[in-house]
């Protein structure tokens, strides 16, 4: 069985994060990537197709900061405070660039990660009747007829990301990676992935499921960054809770072009890694 690499976060971003590449970094209210992202921020990616199903603040972070050309997502805000400030200039305004946009339902996004991860190219739904995104999205839903029973179905093509970004709880030492808490679309979008980056809070001799839980068997795995609050300020389920003040600190920061700018370059960009971040922000991991 092949085992992934265990490296740096900076180094498992640079050896499998390239321009022009499809990346997705999900999680959903908890286990949110950041550390990853803000290490793609840092190193300059450009040119991104950035994919997840619910987008929040390290993709208005990653946005503003340049690196993204096209978002594929469903719903997107700033979680129990409003819109996301920068990924709304960048559509309005293409400020830094220009951004696309390939929007679905929660449902969508589900059945097109599920399609990749099975193999298939395209998934189908009945969650868009009644709504007019097939109406603004003609280039990626469709309309399909059922075989069997002749009814008008939705088609969605299948994700599959370039590479696919978790944060977990726990990795044992051959690399099997133990995920529990509220899971979201993350088993479908890493199955989907061509390759699978996973960063873990520890390092432990055995893995202990609870409910609601799911292991990425090692073979899956093409690296993993041991990365001690890596999802901060979202949380990880029984390791640390979110920092609801730094999302509603975040709707006034992200409003004002230069201030974004100044707070980027002061938190993310002068800090070497995200255990400078953390102690920036005076946040014990």
């Amino acid at each position: 069985m092949t085992k992934p690499a265990f490296l740096p976060l900076r180094d498992a971003m640079a050896h499998h994060v390239h321009d022009g590449m499809s990346v997705a970094l999900e999680g959903f209210t908890h286990l949110i990537p950041f550390a990853a992202g803000h290490e793609l921020i840092r190193q300059g990616r450009r040119e991104l197709t950035l994919v997840r199903a619910t987008p929040d603040i390290i993709y208005d972070q990653m946005i503003g900061m340049g690196c993204a050309s096209t978002l594929v997502f469903s719903w997107g805000g700033n979680p129990g405070v409003g819109s996301l400030h920068r990924l709304r200039d960048a559509v309005e305004h293409g400020w830094p660039c220009p951004l696309a946009l390939d929007e679905h339902s929660h449902a969508g996004m589900a059945a097109r990660y599920a399609a990749g991860a099975s193999g298939l190219p395209f998934g189908v739904l009945r969650a868009y009747a009644g709504t007019d995104l097939p109406l603004v999205n003609k280039s990626h839903i469709a309309t399909i007829k059922c075989p069997f029973t002749g009814e008008q179905l939705a088609a969605v093509p299948a994700l599959t990301p370039d590479v696919t970004v978790l944060h977990a709880q726990t990795a044992d030492r051959e690399g099997n990676v133990l995920l529990h808490g509220i899971v979201g679309a993350s088993r479908e979008a890493a199955q989907a992935a061509r390759a699978l980056v996973v960063t873990v809070e520890a390092v432990v001799d055995r893995l202990d499921a609870p409910m609601n839980a799911f292991v990425i068997p090692a073979w899956q795995v093409a690296a993993i960054a041991v990365v001690p609050g890596g999802a901060y300020p979202s949380y990880a389920h029984g390791v640390y809770a979110r920092d609801n003040a730094f999302y509603q600190a975040w709707d006034d920061i992200a409003r004002d072009r230069d201030r974004f700018m100044e707070w980027m370059r002061t938190h993310v960009l002068a800090t070497a890694t995200h255990a400078d971040f953390l102690r920036l922000l005076g946040v014990a991991a």
